[in-house]
């Protein structure tokens, strides 16, 4: 059955009928009807009324190397046609997440040996959750459990996912959170730092809430701290660069494991293979997913340091967890098909040295100044654009996010795929965007602002 065969009110009626989405209001959705992508390539997505808009967020973090890649349908295909799928369990294993284990390892920041599956970043965490308080029982610790995270982070929207992160409005529907996690300041200079307060001062401070939640809750109860590189979901908050050196010596000093949630920052989005290279430091996790395979195959996979890892080999015993889908060889064949076009095509270096200062230096001098833009940031290829009603006070309009709305609507109907979150619109593109690529977004993105303010103001 083709989809071609269906109008636009057709597909949308039958959406409403029988799909429902995430993060949606369904009664709005509804009223609406949803935009129907009906297919992609390179840099553009395409709706079902053939109307072309570039993707400012990378599809959700994680095309990394753009739509219509036939190295990666092909790897699929083959593997599909020779092991469609098998397990991982009963100490059965298949050649593609073999190897791409071996991969991982020598791409990943010094210290990380290991590396378990699953098919999205909120598992990756969930794993997570359980393999570090699964060390510390093997360690003789079972009460070292407690695990600091921060307010407004996102880690999935499991119930260990949503318990992790920081976001109130998850945690109310949830309505009993995972226990023994609390939540401390985020590094958000925009809105925390105080008045004449230096961004490495800031840094230092925010690092400081980590430190005074490992004293309050107790040293010997605290099991780990996680945290995004930048934090994305959020709204593309960027630490500045002392925080996590600092971060990392405070975990040290209190004998803290080190998690870091790079689902949208690993594979060479902050320029580096991992943020964890960009800001310097070791982690004892990585959680990843999203780019590793671009998208087109859902899998993920939790980076495990050699201090967890040895532990777990040394002391024994069963880790009672896994997932049908854990290392899935079709997966697998993709992300290692994936991660060779990201090396062949130099896409990190170009990041780092090409096209992340020049998407910086075109965000500054185009989009800063704008009337309705407070802060332009950006690292790499995320950025981030703070939506004000007064540049001067800070001041927003209210009420909260909704003229964020406003500019992501001016933007797609102007042609560019944009995300509102909050009172701030974010950017994740493929990393295959070129200089002319990120000279379109901004022409797009300043008509968007236009149009908004013109909105906004009468």
């Amino acid at each position: 059955m083709s989809y071609q065969n269906y109008s636009l009110k057709q597909l949308q009626q039958i959406d409403a009928s029988h799909h429902l989405h995430p993060f949606t209001d369904h009664k709005e959705l509804r009223e609406a009807g949803s935009r129907i992508i009906t297919r992609a390539d390179g840099p553009y997505i395409y709706d079902s009324e053939g109307n072309e808009l570039l993707d400012g967020m990378a599809g959700l973090w994680c095309v990394a190397v753009g739509y219509g890649r036939d190295e990666l349908a092909d790897a699929a295909y083959k593997q599909m046609k020779e092991l469609p799928y098998y397990n991982s369990f009963f100490k059965c294993s298949t050649p593609t997440p073999v190897l791409l284990s071996q991969k991982l390892v020598e791409i990943a920041p010094e210290g990380i040996s290991q590396v378990f599956y699953g098919s999205s970043g909120s598992e990756a965490n969930d794993t997570a959750v359980r393999l570090v308080r699964h060390y510390w029982a093997l360690e003789g610790k079972p009460e070292k459990n407690c695990i600091i995270s921060r307010k407004n982070a996102y880690h999935g929207s499991t119930v260990a996912g949503t318990s992790l992160g920081g976001m109130e409005a998850m945690h109310k529907q949830l309505g009993g959170a995972v226990p023994n996690i609390v939540h401390v300041m985020m590094p958000y200079a925009y809105e925390l730092a105080l008045p004449g307060e230096s961004d490495h001062d800031f840094g230092l401070r925010a690092a400081k809430a980590v430190e005074d939640a490992i004293l309050e809750a107790g040293a010997d109860k605290v099991a780990a701290f996680i945290g995004e590189p930048i934090m994305g979901a959020g709204g593309v908050k960027i630490p500045p660069m002392s925080y996590w050196p600092e971060v990392e010596r405070i975990c040290r000093k209190y004998d803290v494991l080190l998690m870091l949630d790079e689902v949208i920052t690993g594979y060479g989005r902050t320029g580096e293979w991992f943020a964890a290279q960009s800001f310097g430091v070791r982690p004892d996790t990585i959680t990843t997913a999203k780019a590793l395979t671009s998208g087109y195959q859902p899998l993920s996979a939790l980076l495990v340091g050699d201090r967890i890892a040895s532990t777990l080999v040394e002391k024994g015993g069963e880790f009672a967890h896994g997932y049908t889908y854990s290392g899935h060889p079709v997966a697998c064949a993709v992300a290692l098909a994936n991660i060779d076009i990201i090396a062949r095509e130099g896409l990190v270096e170009r990041v780092k040295n090409d096209t992340g200062p020049y998407f910086a230096q075109a965000l500054g001098e185009r989009i800063a100044d704008h009337p309705l833009v407070g802060e332009v940031r950006s690292f790499g290829l995320m950025g981030a654009i703070e939506i004000v009603k007064d540049k001067a006070t800070k001041e927003r309009f209210s009420p909260s996010g909704s003229a964020a709305v406003v500019v992501r609507d001016h933007a797609i109907d102007n042609g560019m795929m944009m995300r509102a979150t909050g009172d701030t619109m974010i950017l994740s593109p493929p990393l295959i965007w070129t200089r002319d690529t990120i000279d379109m977004a901004c022409r797009r993105i300043r008509k968007a602002l236009d149009l908004a303010e013109a909105d906004l103001r009468r």
